[in-house]
């Protein structure tokens, strides 16, 4: 026969339940068998005392380029979606990744700020990090209450990014969080009428009423209870701030009650987004969310900010600028680890990264081809070892979950959040005959995140052999550079 062969190794499928030593056939792009005694493949992987699973499927990673593929490939990542930003227009967007060939499976949801933007300012620019800042400088789209008119331009905006194969609708609601609930309800209505999630980010943060995480959780169960919509919760961790208790309790009932939530989390107590930020600025920044303004610190030098003066200041001069935001002490703080696992092994939860682009010291945005990538490129560590740290960390170290669960909430819930929608993910997420073949092969006992805040351009190790839609792109622990294996996850297009 044909094909690859992946040999020997222990085979951990969480949709099956098989945790046991065996092979993995693979021809023309999808699993043709998994059993024994699988040889005679015209290429072999021999993967003897190595896991074989399913490939990570990240529902929220904002890199979406060749360089940030490459460090995700070393996280065991083999489909890379941006589904709570998303983008706009998605025709086009999806058009660029194919010309430009991807390393990893790709694909977007419909970008509800970006509508609103184009709604409200009559700024049309296509989404992107630079755009997204520049935006900020008029606040009407952040801070106004939409008119009826305008919010026919954001549901037609979203309603063409859905026919053009958006994966549903990425509402960056924290962003915006002038946005009226009348607008936020049709919004989630069209999602519902189009049978496709919403991914939220949700409108506040703080841990104290007025406008607290609790009042936002509130109202997305809200949406889901009055519109039917699928509502899907991003980074749980970070929205919910050091009020995660409260929060889970909240969330844990709605679902009890039936409502169509869902939940993701990354394994950091340490957020990232841009300087531009409205709740960066909000006057009570430090009261609301219990941390300084040293808190905030810039990606490419490391700066911590020192009043609210300096903030602002830079904020009006590099709205674009890309900063961490240090939420969780989990280095030294027992109450604030515990408030990470309550969010990272939330039961039925996602494991994602919101992992960030990747910015060279001067501030610009790294897109080229240099493998590894340049000494001065910088992200948050999250963009190159947030699945192989919760591996590492609460399946092998601390056995907070078994390795068949912990693969599970790497691959085959991401999966089964996206399978009602999007069909293209029903055969993902899983090892079984029929499905797409994206496997990754990795050392349990070695397998570990590298990237730190001082040092974040380390690519995870342990991931020795990565399969991306049938061809091998990490052999032995090593990238082929001229591999673009990435084919699109794309809803079917109206009227395609």
């Amino acid at each position: 026969m044909g094909g690859l062969v992946i040999s020997g190794g222990r085979v951990v499928d969480p949709a099956s339940g098989m945790d046991a030593i065996g092979d993995v056939a693979v021809v023309d792009g999808k699993i043709a068998a998994v059993g024994t005694g699988l040889g005679g493949a015209e290429r072999q992987i021999d993967a003897t005392g190595l896991v074989v699973a399913p490939g990570f499927i990240d529902l929220h990673a904002h890199g979406q380029t060749i360089p940030a593929d490459r460090m995700q490939a070393f996280d065991g990542v083999t489909t890379s979606l941006d589904l709570e930003a998303g983008v706009l227009p998605v025709a086009s967007w999806y058009k660029r990744q194919a010309e430009k060939g991807r390393v990893l499976n790709y694909g977007a949801a419909a970008n509800w700020a970006f509508a609103r933007i184009g709604a409200m300012t009559g700024s049309n620019s296509e989404s992107s990090l630079e755009s997204f800042g520049a935006a900020m400088r008029d606040r009407r789209w952040i801070e106004n209450v939409a008119t009826d008119g305008e919010v026919g331009g954001i549901l037609e905006r979203l309603a063409n990014g859905l026919n053009e194969g958006g994966i549903g609708i990425g509402i960056l609601n924290a962003y915006a969080p002038g946005a009226g609930v009348q607008e936020l309800t049709a919004v989630c209505q069209l999602a519902a009428d189009h049978a496709v999630p919403t991914f939220t980010h949700v409108a506040y943060m703080s841990r104290i009423d007025p406008e607290s995480a609790a009042e936002a959780y509130i109202r997305l169960i809200g949406y889901a209870g009055a519109t039917g919509a699928h509502m899907h919760i991003c980074h749980f961790n970070s929205s919910s701030k050091t009020d995660i208790e409260r929060c889970v309790a909240l969330i844990a009932k709605a679902q009890a009650q039936g409502l169509p939530i869902t939940v993701e989390a990354y394994p950091y107590g340490t957020g990232s987004t841009v300087l531009a930020a409205t709740f960066f600025s909000d006057p009570k920044f430090e009261e609301r969310n219990g941390l300084g303004y040293d808190s905030v610190q810039r990606v490419t030098d490391g700066h911590r900010f020192g009043s609210r003066e300096e903030l602002l200041a830079a904020q009006a001069a590099e709205p674009s600028t890309l900063v961490l935001w240090h939420v969780l002490d989990i280095e030294n703080n027992a109450h604030h680890r515990d408030l990470l696992d309550m969010a990272v092994l939330y039961p039925g939860g996602a494991i994602a990264s919101d992992a960030m682009p990747w910015t060279l010291s001067d501030g610009r945005p790294y897109t080229g081809d240099a493998w590894p990538l340049p000494d001065d490129a910088t992200s948050h560590p999250r963009s190159a070892g947030c699945f192989t740290r919760f591996i590492r960390e609460w399946v092998r170290e601390r056995r907070k979950v078994s390795l068949l669960e912990g693969i599970r909430k790497c691959a085959l819930i991401p999966a089964e959040i996206l399978s009602a929608s999007t069909p293209a993910m029903r055969a993902k997420g899983r090892l079984q005959a029929g499905a797409d073949a994206d496997v990754v092969v990795f050392d349990f006992e070695t397998l570990s995140d590298r990237a730190t805040f001082s040092a974040m351009n380390r690519p995870a190790e342990g991931v020795r052999h990565l399969v991306v839609s049938g061809q091998p792109l990490i052999n032995d622990g090593v990238l082929d550079v001229a591999a673009r294996p990435g084919r699109p996850v794309r809803r079917p297009v109206a009227g395609g």
